[in-house]
């Protein structure tokens, strides 16, 4: 059965300020090439088959002119200025999402997103009434390809299997650690919500930057209403540097190959 095409009240912003400085390459990391195209024209493919939102906002930093040059007129495009960590990232689009009653918060270098999910991250957040809806992956480990994941957000629950929080790996305990569900920290926020909470972010933390994940704990201390959906590592990997590219690379052929 068909996904029902989504509220026009659903925004989406697409964090793309990384300079790709541990990509070692001159570009903005969010223009990076996987198998010919951009991670941010692969991403943006996929939003717009979505039907989500038909012009996502991108937030860019300093370079924002070299990504607003290779993407053209497809999306709005925020600045973000001084970069102080994803939660102030987003808090830079609050003007252009306007009075959308929805965001959805991605990344600019996750290039394998599938428009599916998005449509079924916002269904869950809207059939569920959720202030907060996460994506969330689970690994065998963190060997092979796998690494890719080991520095990455771990998704912390309670005994009744709640989330509860999103530890940052730089702030995590070694049991902490050893956690295989982690946070590509995509996420879907109820509008009212978000901008109400996002300006009581602090920056307590390893990297002294207000974390967009912060906002999961909180939602939990407010007693709100969150839950998750669960994509395949292959879907959810990111690209921050050319060993991740080549694993990105890998994948899309495999995938090109299957389809051929």
């Amino acid at each position: 059965m068909p996904i029902p095409s989504m509220a026009p009240t659903a925004r989406v912003i697409v964090l793309a300020a990384g300079k790709g400085t541990r990509m070692k390459s001159d570009l903005p990391k969010a223009l990076t090439l996987v198998g010919g195209k951009t991670i941010l024209e692969h991403l943006l493919a996929s939003i717009r088959v979505s039907d989500v939102d038909p012009r996502p906002i991108v937030v860019v930093g300093d370079r924002g002119g070299e990504v607003r040059r290779a993407m053209g007129d497809v999306c709005d495009y925020v600045e973000q200025g001084e970069p102080m960590g994803t939660g102030h990232a987003v808090a830079s689009a609050r003007e252009a999402a306007g009075r959308a009653e929805v965001v959805v918060v991605l990344y600019g270098d996750h290039p394998f997103v599938s428009a599916q999910t998005l449509r079924r991250l916002v269904s869950r957040h809207e059939e569920r009434r959720n202030t907060l809806t996460l994506m969330t992956t689970t690994v065998p480990d963190f060997q092979g390809w796998c690494r890719a994941f080991e520095h990455w957000g771990r998704v912390v629950r309670g005994s009744d299997g709640r989330i509860v929080g999103i530890r940052e790996y730089k702030d995590a305990s070694p049991a902490e650690k050893e956690i295989r569900e982690v946070n590509p920290a995509l996420m879907c926020f109820d509008a009212a919500w978000l901008w109400e909470n996002i300006r009581r972010l602090g920056r307590e933390n390893a990297q002294r930057e207000y974390y967009l994940t912060d906002l999961v704990a909180m939602a939990v201390a407010q007693e709100r209403k969150l839950s998750s959906i669960s994509v395949d590592p292959e879907e959810a990997v990111g690209i921050n540097t050319p060993e991740e590219r080549e694993i990105a690379e890998t994948i899309l052929a495999r995938r090109r190959g299957a389809r051929g």
